[in-house]
């Protein structure tokens, strides 16, 4: 890629905010040599990387790798067996201990719950991302770098524990410097108090003194070393410390050649592993890159491109990254689809150039793995070279424009520029005298279009707006103006082209309306003409635009009803199956307790033998039933089909004349509930339709109830007592049934829980009691999973819901959706 597009399009600004995002000094100088990529693969990788960085980023932080230093020279001495010094042995050991966070760091520490949850049910778990080889290949050599610590406290400090000798020379040395001070001091307070200038021990050439007057130097017997400037004090070491002075030498050069051991040592134990910290220093540097491509998409809001072959662009609401992202209009422009070439129309300051630099400066950083500020799934093409005439020294963000073009770029790019280049031209052809510029500039853009270069220029000739309007793969776009504001709305409107709105702003502004209707006299008829129609154009657009955003608001609102009444429809149906087993287990229950009864009076009957035994059986079970059945009657208790009690007030026997087809009643001694299937014959006999089946019953053995629950037959559900009271005076379903109010209530509850909470637009203090509230109702609604869209933002947000969901018990795990599912902008909740 050429140098001069890149400083046009103000790609080394990018770059430097992506150095400043670096943390270590090679990481700094990476990103800086930081250049587009024109191979489709690499571009790919990059991205993956970049996108991958973003999302441990989300879930683990940031990280740091500051010890990171240039330790190239070090490396090459250990590489020739050279020792090297304490500096660098702490390098050395700082870059392996940032090797060691860092592959802590890239253990994906904030997946573990994902990891439980996952074994927990026995599934394999494969979390593994395009960064895992590199964190994988760090070597930090904890024992070395531990070694180097122990060994060396700082730069000027050797630890006494760094081997036996040294500490044993510095015991000796601490022993000497004793025995010195002792017999100085005794020199300094008597012997020699008279003589000195200063009562003080001074050293001079590594060996101690004491300050001796000029006029008594003969009476200090002893070395002179120094004298004072003045001549008047004479520094002197006493003969009787001149031995001490000697083994305090001595001792001194033991340890500096000890400690050279030491160094020596440590620089054998670093050089049997330099590869290792090679690599480690080229992992880690490549890491810092990557990861500051991370927290630079992350401060932009980036999203990682769809990239393709076909040199098609197409991006929606794309912002350019060095303007304020609160108050920068975001366009949707395109570019190699149904058209290649594309012309950009409007009034000065109206945005046509940001336009311009915006598609060029995203095209840049997609080729270079950097995200993008523009919604997701945006297409970017990868083009061999990108070429931009746009004018010298123009900054984005001081808000400049210029007219000019430079005709020896123009042709460079024509001289260059092939199929797979991206062209842009600010104001072509404008400089010169209007109908010869426009004469060119359709010229220039005719060839370009004709090789099937991607091509987008920004203009004032109406010339231009015709030549789109007629030409196949051309297409007109225009930067809206605010008639009424005098203001550009800064948003770009593919397929219609611009107007220049000179008239309107000139009345707006005051110009009287004779020299205006004057000038309109001297138009062109066919440019007044070209004029009229795009206003129309204009005013039609704005109609259908208009209506297009109901409709889409109509469309949204009714696939989000559809799309709870499936949700709905599903729980019913699953509530539905499951009441059905139940009955139908309830069912086999009474069947098999009859079938028991059944057994028992065929064996007394084998056991008997006689028909009169039989009946006499017969008879004292019947007699068994009516008692138990007038004791409940007379103490209001019910007996539910599972034998649980129940109390209820006294009610008069039904009469045949009371029951109704289809009425709701009770089988008492059963406990079972359904509906009147048949009137009560002469004998008060009647059929009760429960359920799947027919049961026959006395009239006397039958209550009224307001409704048959929805739990299905036999079940022992809470009901509303018409004849004899319930079991449960206040309407709580018995311990024996299922709970028709419980149901029921859940049933409601689980109809109105939507699968997603939306927070967006919402502070911290407002989403926080949304989503408790939320998860509560979903958790008793018995959904499975649900979505929180939180948006992606500055994150405070989405950090909040995540402080929030580790706090609920009942959550089981948490993570970020998948990539085009709304990947950093929605959490997955998931209950237990």
């Amino acid at each position: 890629m050429n140098d001069k597009v890149l400083k046009t399009l103000e790609y080394n600004k990018i770059i430097e905010m992506l150095s400043d995002k670096a943390t270590s000094e090679p990481g700094r100088r990476k990103c800086l040599e930081l250049k587009p990529s024109s191979d489709f693969s690499e571009v790919t990788r990059l991205q993956q990387e970049t996108f991958d960085a973003v999302g441990r980023l989300l879930r683990n932080g940031s990280i740091n790798f500051g010890n990171n230093k240039d330790i190239g020279a070090s490396l090459l001495r250990l590489d020739k067996g050279s020792a090297v010094n304490s500096t660098e042995l702490l390098n050395i050991a700082g870059l392996l201990e940032n090797t060691a966070r860092v592959k802590s760091y890239g253990r994906r520490d904030g997946d573990k719950e994902r990891v439980a949850a996952e074994s927990e049910n026995g599934e394999s778990y494969n979390a593994g991302d395009s960064l895992d080889d590199m964190f994988n290949g760090l070597e930090p050599l904890a024992a070395i770098s531990a070694e180097i610590r122990r060994c060396i406290l700082s730069e000027d400090e050797i630890a006494d524990d760094a081997s036996p000798e040294l500490k044993s020379i510095r015991r000796l040395k601490r022993v000497t410097n004793d025995k010195i001070h002792i017999r100085l001091n005794s020199m300094v307070n008597n012997t020699y108090k008279s003589y000195l200038q200063d009562s003080v021990i001074t050293m001079r050439e590594g060996r101690y003194c004491i300050p001796v007057k000029a006029e008594y130097k003969g009476n200090v017997p002893g070395m002179i070393h120094d004298r004072s400037a003045t001549a008047s004090t004479f520094f002197i070491e006493p003969t009787e410390i001149v031995n001490l002075n000697n083994e305090l030498r001595e001792l001194d050069i033991k340890e500096a050649k000890e400690i050279e051991v030491i160094l020596s040592t440590l620089s054998a134990q670093c050089g049997g592993h330099t590869e290792e910290i090679k690599l480690d220093q080229v992992l880690l540097t490549e890491l810092d890159h990557i990861f500051a491509r991370g927290q630079l998409a992350l401060d932009m809001n980036g999203t990682r491109p769809d990239l393709n072959r076909d040199r098609v662009i197409n991006l929606k609401k794309a912002r350019h990254p060095l303007l304020d992202k609160k108050k920068c209009v975001p366009i949707d422009i395109r570019l190699g689809d149904d058209f290649d070439l594309l012309i950009i129309t409007g009034p000065n300051t109206g945005g046509k150039t940001v336009a311009l630099k915006t598609l060029g400066l995203l095209t840049l950083m997609g080729q270079s793995g950097l995200m993008i500020p523009a919604l997701d799934h945006a297409q970017l093409g990868i083009f061999d070279e990108v070429f931009a005439d746009i004018g010298d020294e123009q900054s984005i963000e001081q808000s400049l424009s210029t007219f000019s073009s430079h005709m020896k770029t123009i042709v460079n790019i024509l001289d260059n520029a092939d199929a797979d280049s991206l062209c842009l031209f600010d104001e072509l052809g404008a400089g010169t005298d209007p109908i010869e510029g426009a004469a060119l500039a359709t010229a220039i853009l005719e060839r370009l279009h004709k090789r099937g270069i991607r091509t987008a220029a920004t203009t004032h000739y109406s010339e231009l707006k015709v030549y789109a309007l007629r030409q196949k793969g051309v297409c007109n776009a225009s930067c809206e103006f605010n008639v009424d504001t005098l203001s550009p709305t800064y948003r770009l409107l593919i397929g219609v082209p611009g107007k220049s709105n000179a008239f309107a702003i000139a009345g707006k502004l005051g110009l009287p309306g004779d020299i205006i209707e004057n000038a309109r006299g001297k138009i062109d008829e066919a440019d007044e003409s070209l004029e009229d129609v795009l206003s129309e154009l204009e005013d039609a657009r704005r109609m259908l635009e208009e209506e297009q955003l109901a409709i889409k608001e109509l469309k949204q609102e009714a696939d989000s009803l559809k799309a709870d009444y499936e949700a709905k429809k599903a729980r019913i149906n699953e509530q539905r199956e499951k009441i059905l087993n139940e009955a139908r287990e309830e069912a086999l229950s009474v069947l098999n307790e009859a079938k028991e009864t059944a057994d028992e009076a065929i064996k007394k009957f084998q056991k008997h033998g006689t028909i009169q035994d039989m009946e006499r059986e017969r008879t004292r079970l019947r007699d068994k039933r009516d008692k138990v059945r007038n004791e409940m009657r007379d103490t209001g208790t019910v007996l539910s089909s599972r034998g649980d009690r129940g109390t209820k007030e006294p009610s008069p026997c039904p009469k045949p004349s009371d029951f109704k087809l289809g009425e709701s009643v009770r089988i008492i001694s059963m406990g079972l509930t359904g509906t009147v299937n048949s009137l009560p014959d002469n004998k008060g006999n009647l059929f009760v339709q429960c359920g799947i089946m027919r049961m026959q019953a006395n009239m006397n053995d039958i209550e009224f109830i307001d409704s048959v629950d929805i739990t299905g037959p036999g079940l022992n559900t809470g009901y509303r007592s018409k004849g004899k009271g319930s079991g449960n005076s206040k309407g709580k379903p018995s311990d024996g049934g299922t709970s028709g109010y419980g149901m029921a209530a859940g049933l409601n509850k689980a109809g109105s829980i939507s699968m997603e909470l939306n927070l967006i637009g919402l502070t911290t203090d407002e989403a926080m009691p949304k989503l408790e509230k939320y998860l509560d109702d979903a958790y008793l609604s018995h959904l499975e999973s649900v979505r929180i869209v939180h948006g992606k933002g500055t994150g405070a947000l989405r950090n909040a819901v995540w402080n929030q969901l580790k706090r609920i018990k009942y959550v089981k795990s948490y993570k970020l959706a998948e990539y085009g599912e709304g990947d950093a902008g929605v959490t997955i909740v998931v209950f237990k």
